[in-house]
Order: structure tokens, then sequence, then C-alpha cells
């Protein structure tokens, strides 16, 4: 078949892009942990995606590039397999900080990549995409029972190397059950 100069051999993948970019680029950093990186694993996914789009595009494009993202990413880390150095504490801070949200942000991102790869894909799908554990566990491939373990020991981490994060003002999990059947 040939294509013409100004015809668009992949009809609406233009507006894909453009409409859900900067959303799968956000879902990418907070896979990756690194502006560079997250650019790099939206590129690879969508040139996956556009081999298929004739495909895809009349189905759920946006799930079908997520969910290669988040295969490519579990790839890349399984190939990568740096030791990671976690320090025992966080570095000091210099007095309040006016930015806290910056400083916040930034304690995560740190405390994010202290977990494991999984563990860090089944928060992000869980609690940054809202998806429920069936849907998290069919993203990944895996049971719901792994999604749960692996939120499990995701948040026990995060409160041992990050208790800062944690809400005060916020019931536990367990708490919030008991205050919900009185």
């Amino acid at each position: 078949m040939n294509v013409g100069v100004g015809e668009d051999r992949y009809p609406g993948f233009r507006d894909f892009v453009s409409a859900r970019g900067p959303a799968l680029s956000r879902a990418a950093y907070l896979l990756t942990g690194d502006h560079h990186a997250a650019e790099d694993l939206v590129q690879s996914a969508l040139a996956r995606v556009l081999r298929h789009w004739r495909k895809v595009r009349d189905g759920d494009p946006e799930g079908y590039v997520r969910r290669t993202m988040y295969h490519l990413q579990m790839s890349w880390w399984r190939r990568r397999r740096v030791p990671e150095r976690l320090a025992a504490a966080p570095p000091d801070q210099g007095g309040p900080d006016p930015h806290r949200t910056t400083a916040l942000r930034m304690t995560l991102d740190q405390a994010l990549g202290g977990l494991s790869p999984r563990q860090r894909a089944v928060l992000v799908l869980r609690f940054y995409e809202d998806m429920t554990e069936a849907q998290a566990a069919a993203m990944l491939g895996c049971s719901v029972g792994t999604v749960k373990r692996h939120t499990h020991d995701a948040l026990a981490r995060l409160r041992t190397t990050a208790p800062h994060l944690i809400d005060e003002d916020r019931p536990a999990p367990a708490e919030r059950a008991v205050r919900g059947r009185s």
C-alpha cells in the first residue's frame, strides 16, 4: 500500500499521544523515579503500541500503553539489577523547609526508590492509578494474592524507612474499619 506524503498511516495516534502523553509521562516517572528514564519508557511503549495501532485504537489504547510500560519497566529492572544502598536515616535538613510540598515529594521519591521494582509498580498501580487489586494483578500478570503481599510489604517498608510521611491525624486501616462499624 502506497501512502502519500500528507496521509496519516496511523489515524488517531498523534491525537492520542497529544491527549494522553502527559498522564503517561507522570505514571512513567513514578515507575522509574527519573525524568529521562520516564521519557524513554513512554517512547518505547508508544513505539511498540504504534506497531499494533490499527488493532488497539478501537479498544482501550491507554490501557494497552500502560500495560506495555509496566512490562517494559519490569524487564529493564530485571536486566539492570544494580544493588542499591539505603541510608540509615534521611539526610539532615537544616530547619523548616518553606517548600514543604517539594521536600515531601523528594522524600517520597527517595522512599519509593528503596522499594523493590515489583513493590513500586504495585503501589503506583494501586494508589496512583487507583486500580483495584484485581486490575493491578491483571496488569502485572500475577495473582491478586501477590499484589496484596507486595502492597503489604511495600507499605510496611515505607512506614519504617520514611515514618515522617505517615499522616498522624489519619487512623490506620484497621482503626478506620473499626470506626466504620460503630
